[in-house]
């Protein structure tokens, strides 16, 4: 088998499946099956969001309580060496 064989095989075969598929995801199934990807992948999103809410006010409380920590320590450190 030829070099252009090969590739005009992979072509066709390539073709073929692209016309294919391009007819399954335009049928109701198809559709279906985007429509339902597209509801999970919001769902996801939502939930993603939700969570790095979370995540932030978390993180935020662990900065100010260290910034609490290092102004206590700073206060006793100046008291300790007056």
């Amino acid at each position: 088998m030829t070099d252009n064989h090969k590739f005009f095989t992979g072509l066709l075969l390539g073709a073929a499946a692209g016309a294919a598929l391009a007819l399954f995801l335009n049928s109701e199934k198809g559709k279906e099956i985007i429509s339902n990807v597209k509801s999970s992948a919001d769902k996801m999103e939502d939930e993603f969001q939700a969570k790095w809410e979370e995540v932030d006010t978390v993180m935020n409380d662990l900065i100010a309580k260290g910034k609490s920590f290092l102004e206590e320590l700073e206060q006793k450190a100046t008291q300790s060496t007056s």
